[in-house]
């Protein structure tokens, strides 16, 4: 039996009838400054009170960020995750969902265990495989969209594949791909036929996003997507405007164009986060991934007139403000050009409270001249945990399925000449009572540590990472912050910073153990190489020569071409020993820390941070249909040979600080005819209206 797309003329004379009657009763009110007539307000919102889901609605179930295996070997949170995986996919199933859109880093570590693996591909094929047919198409060419996979089409369409609801997924910064073919666990649950990877670029130096053109009924939605990609990089390639979002050639105003993304959204650094600025405009929705803290109701963005949702993580893998709100997950549908976002609140995630105590605000209670001022500091810290204790237990009642034990954080501010009691002793108390025993109490200390390293010229690595200035810090963040501060004492000739952070970031999350090892080995290969070609000869020449090179590599392509070179000498070593085949469990990397600086007593761990056709269908049709992308090109490589570098002289004595990136040029804002109306009432159902048509940048690149 073919697939059957409505159309206009497809519609029932009597729903038709009432169509026409609501479209023509619109109240028009006119704007006295700009004489522009608006709907005000618009009857006709898709809720769930009046929304029919019907053969041209998208109905799609968001999630970003479920971090599978994450704690996996602990006792008491060891099977969180998976817990909640199942009911997100039990929500799917149940509300009979198109399509399930994940938003990145399905996966917390690099490599998953094998019980990790397990468990994420059983409860796939328990949910997602089965005989319910697929109600839409794909129209764009999907050798492109899937180009990385050995079965470039989706999996739906696979004669070999019984699939009931489709999985759509872009690859996170914690599940991204290494090794030396580039590939990660997506790609594993891909070949599977489990899940469609994409978003995917191998590019360095530009990319080109092709949406998969999707249609059920009279309704189509272009799906954008880009894998994680350190920010950096991302910041400079659209400051350069070097990434292009390609668009159908024809009827570019029909289409719901739905974007997801896995990047910082909020501001790290100067060019540590990608600005909502540089997405296109013609954006209707952006999912945002990488961001755990949930704001899954939509924001409009005013400079571009697109809506951002940010649904968060499933599991709290930091014991942050962020991570204590309210885990949801969003049931999207689409209708044409309209569009109704349901949050649907997940009950198997463990309860978080967290609270703040700032101890010299409390001077009637005590003070540091007091006499056993701890054990009054100690009395009142147990009076704040045990409240908090029972606030999770009344919360608890009547959910079965929420865990028993909660984890509680107190975040003591003892500045002021207080001093720290024992954190491990205090926290023994609640064994029983809590999921995080051994930290359930930390230790900050602010406002006393700043400008004291400024103007030094001794610097205190330690010291650096135990005090509130690395708040939020990627390590190669540290590694950077670490060279800016020691400028005058300890500074980097050969290599920049960036290189160095990101050599280290890799030797720490994905134990790629030769990596800075290979880095500086090309490094200084290739500057052997330079200073033979400029021909210097003198002391003098040489370190001008160095300086002019190493700042001329600067926040260009080429420099992250030299750390990719680098980490693939390194990744073949590894293969060499036969060190990549080994698919044993590791050992588990605790993420639970707290985004403020490390307490004084030391803790274990480190922290980081129509549908298409069902089976016997014939009318889907791969690689045909209204879209012609083209395909993201292949980044560089260099092959350099491994010579051994010669017994030089010490040339660390030119550090330059990295020169400030050029920021985007400020875009211009757009107006439109109608008015874009939000029906955000106390209900979870937020939904929105975009304008029929919207002005198209005459230099867009098009797809046909």
């Amino acid at each position: 039996m073919g697939v059957r797309y409505a159309s206009c003329g497809d519609i029932s004379g009597d729903l038709l009838t009432v169509l026409i009657q609501v479209l023509t009763s619109l109240p028009l009110t006119t704007s006295a400054a700009e004489g522009v007539s608006t709907l005000d307000p618009f009857p006709f919102n898709m809720t769930s009170e009046n929304t029919l889901d019907d053969e041209d609605t998208f109905k799609i179930l968001i999630a970003t960020d479920i971090h599978l295996g994450y704690l996996e070997k602990d006792a008491v949170r060891g099977n969180d995750t998976f817990n909640t995986f199942d009911e997100i996919l039990k929500c799917a199933k149940q509300n009979q969902v198109d399509f399930i859109l994940l938003g990145g880093d399905l996966f917390h570590e690099n490599k998953p265990s094998r019980r990790c693996l397990h468990s994420c591909i059983s409860l796939l094929r328990k949910y997602c495989m089965g005989d319910t047919p697929i109600l839409f198409d794909v129209l764009s060419d999907q050798a492109v969209n899937f180009s990385n996979s050995k079965f470039p089409w989706v999996n739906y369409q696979d004669e070999n594949l019984n699939i009931s609801i489709p999985v759509f997924s872009v690859h996170g910064n914690h599940d991204d791909p290494t090794g030396a073919d580039g590939l990660c666990a997506l790609d594993l649950l891909s070949s599977a036929g489990l899940v469609n990877h994409f978003g995917r670029s191998q590019s360095v130096e530009r990319i080109e996003i092709s949406p998969v053109l999707l249609q059920k009924g009279s309704t189509k939605l272009a799906l954008y997507g880009i894998g994680s990609i350190p920010d950096e990089r991302l910041y400079r390639m659209f400051v350069n405007n070097q990434v292009t979002m390609l668009r159908p050639k024809e009827d570019q105003d029909q289409w719901f164009n739905l974007f997801t993304i896995h990047q910082n959204r909020s501001k790290h650094g100067a060019t540590n986060y990608i600005p909502e600025q540089f997405l296109d405009d013609f954006l209707d929705l952006v999912v945002w991934g990488h961001e755990h803290e949930c704001l899954i109701n939509p924001s409009r963005n005013e400079q571009r007139l697109f809506y951002v949702t940010q649904p968060g993580s499933s599991v709290a893998t930091s014991l942050s403000p962020g991570e204590a709100v309210k885990k949801h997950i969003g049931l999207l549908r689409v209708k044409g050009r309209k569009m109704n976002l349901q949050k649907i609140p997940l009950h198997t995630v463990r309860q978080f409270f967290i609270q703040d105590l700032v101890l010299s605000e409390h001077p009637d209670l005590f003070n540091p001249d007091m006499p056993k001022v701890n054990q009054r500091v100690e009395a009142f810290c147990q009076e704040k945990v045990e409240a908090m204790i029972e606030e999770a237990e009344r919360d608890r009642l009547g959910n079965p399925l929420t865990p028993e034990k909660p984890l509680i954080r107190l975040r003591v501010d003892y500045s002021g000449g207080f001093e720290a009691f024992n954190a491990t002793r205090f926290s023994q108390k609640f064994v029983e009572q809590v999921a995080n025993p051994k930290d359930v109490v930390h230790f900050i200390r602010q406002k006393e540590y700043k400008a004291k390293v400024k103007g030094e010229e001794d610097v205190d690595f330690g010291q650096l990472l135990s005090h509130s200035s690395t708040e939020g810090l990627r390590v190669e963040d540290l590694v950077k912050e670490y060279f800016l501060t020691a400028e005058k004492t300890v500074q980097l000739s050969l290599l920049t910073e960036q290189g160095m952070g990101k050599a280290v970031q890799e030797y720490v999350d994905k134990e790629e153990k030769d990596a800075i090892e290979e880095l500086i080995r090309y490094q200084l290969e290739k500057t052997q190489r330079h200073l033979q070609q400029r021909g210097v000869l003198t002391e003098e020449e040489i370190d001008q020569e160095i300086r002019r090179f190493r700042e001329s590599k600067k926040n260009t392509a080429e420099e992250d071409e030299e750390v990719q070179v680098a980490l693939n000498r390194a990744k073949a070593h590894r293969i060499e020993r036969g060190e990549d085949l080994d698919l044993s469990d590791e050992p588990d990397v605790s993420m639970d820390s707290d985004e403020d600086s490390a307490p004084p007593p030391p803790t274990r761990g480190r922290g980081r941070g129509g549908r298409g056709r069902g089976r016997g269908q014939t009318t889907a049709r791969r690689g045909r249909g209204a879209a012609e992308p083209k395909p993201a090109g292949r980044a560089r490589s260099q092959k350099a040979s491994v010579v051994n570098p010669t017994q030089g002289r010490n040339i660390m004595d030119a550090f330059q600080a990295p020169p400030q990136r050029p920021s985007r040029g400020a875009v211009a804002a757009k107006s439109y005819t109608d008015e874009i109306t939000i029906d955000d009432d106390d209900s979870d159902d937020v939904s929105f209206v975009k304008p029929a048509s919207r002005p198209t940048p005459a230099s867009r690149p098009t797809q046909r």
